[in-house]
């Protein structure tokens, strides 16, 4: 029986449809796309999917013909990617007819990243990232936590049993819908077939990649180097790739949503602030499948499960952030002087939290110190909360705006 996950997208795309002539919903294969938009579809909703090859002929041969459907209709055309030439044909349509929710569109690469994309459908279309499930979405968490940490709705006192282990079992498991629900070595199987296919296939729709077993090498590389600064170098040390070859390897995992990357918060006169940007697999159990990761190799060290912990939860604020419909942004800092925090998010007004990551259980004043140095030397007149999520069981005030936190207090309420 398939478990339809109450996703926290689905209310930005419902408003999305009644307020905006196309939306288009992307994110990576198997992330659960095609089942929040079927979950969405009225009796007037046409459906056709581009993985069809006969429904893609008759796409490329016809986009105009194609994208017509009838008035006070919707359109859903999944997978766009395999046909981006219809984009032109839809601007026509939606040009002459400024009706809301007549076009809802799927996509597993980005398609504005792709060269052969000319169409934006800018001011017509809204696009909404959908990621692998949060284990918020998994337990039927509301994503509410960064709202309320801003509102200062903080317990300073709180105890759970979602420990050390069970945070580096839900990080090795990842959030793909598909593959949540198998053993952990069928899960990881499927892990690894999940990103073969990508590279086998779906590479050759966005890019003229064929050195195939040289893209393995980078996944393999930068599944690796997840949570670290970029450095293109370094990463092509170990492969026979050349270095601009590397750049635009990248781009397109980018584009399929297998990378992704943070950059640096830099809106400070401060001369020492670093512009490094950091590289994240986007799903955790993607990254420990590809690496060969198993519970009792990891759990006692602390480079590899500091590594997946930090993705796990890159993948968990990310999805909170892309449900705020813009009033959040994700960045991370670092300086000249190493002083660093993992991750800054910033709110509409400037207003800014500070997160720090430690993947051990218990929590002193020494892993306070860059959010206590940032509070005082950058933030200064800008509100600004700075927490340490860590693997312990209980939450508290560690000075003025310092909190330390589990991490389950991302999807269960250990606030106010």
């Amino acid at each position: 029986m398939t478990i339809l996950y109450q996703r926290w997208q689905r209310q930005l795309i419902e408003r999305s449809i009644k307020n905006r002539r196309v939306l288009l919903q992307n994110g990576a294969r198997q992330c659960g796309k095609t089942t929040l938009a079927k979950q969405l579809i009225a009796k007037n909703t046409l459906y056709r999917t581009l993985d069809d090859l006969a429904v893609r002929a008759l796409a490329e041969n016809d986009p105009h013909g194609f994208v017509q459907h009838p008035e006070n209709s919707m359109l859903m055309i999944d997978e766009i990617q395999r046909a981006p030439q219809l984009l032109s044909a839809i601007k026509l349509v939606v040009d002459e007819n400024t009706q809301p929710g007549q076009y809802l569109l799927t996509g597993s690469a980005n398609i504005q990243a792709l060269p052969s994309v000319q169409e934006s459908l800018a001011g017509r279309i809204t696009k909404i990232r959908l990621r692998p499930l949060t284990q918020g979405e998994i337990v039927g968490a509301k994503p509410t936590f960064i709202d309320r940490v801003f509102q200062g709705a903080i317990k300073i006192t709180y105890a759970n049993d979602i420990d050390r282990k069970t945070i580096l079992t839900l990080a090795l498991r990842g959030g793909f819908p598909e593959a949540v629900k198998l053993s952990s070595d069928d899960r990881a199987e499927w892990q690894r077939d999940y990103i073969n296919a990508l590279l086998e296939r779906d590479l050759r729709d966005i890019a003229k990649i064929t050195q195939q077993h040289d893209m393995q090498e980078l996944v393999h590389t930068l599944a690796a180097w997840s949570g670290k600064f970029m450095d293109i170098s370094a990463i092509g040390a170990g492969l026979s790739i050349r270095r601009p070859t590397i750049e635009s390897y990248i781009n397109a995992l980018e584009a399929l949503y297998i990378v992704e990357r943070v950059y640096p918060w830099i809106r400070t006169d401060y001369e020492r602030v670093g512009k490094q940007t950091k590289i994240y697999m986007t799903d955790s159990g993607t990254m420990s499948a590809i690496l060969r990761y198993r519970f009792e190799q990891i759990e006692l060290d602390a480079d590899r499960s500091g590594k997946l912990i930090e993705t796990f939860l890159f993948n968990e604020l990310a999805a909170l952030i892309d449900a705020s419909n813009g009033k959040y942004q994700l960045f991370h800092y670092r300086d000249r002087e190493k002083r660093e925090i993992d991750f800054l998010i910033e709110r509409d007004d400037q207003a800014l939290l500070g997160i720090e990551i430690k993947a051990g259980s218990a929590i002193g004043d020494a892993d306070f110190k860059h959010l206590k140095w940032f509070r005082d030397n950058i933030a200064k007149n800008r509100p600004f909360i700075g927490i340490v999520l860590y693997t312990g069981t209980q939450a508290g005030s560690m000075g003025k705006q310092l909190y330390a936190m589990p991490m389950s207090a991302l999807w269960y309420n250990l606030l106010g």
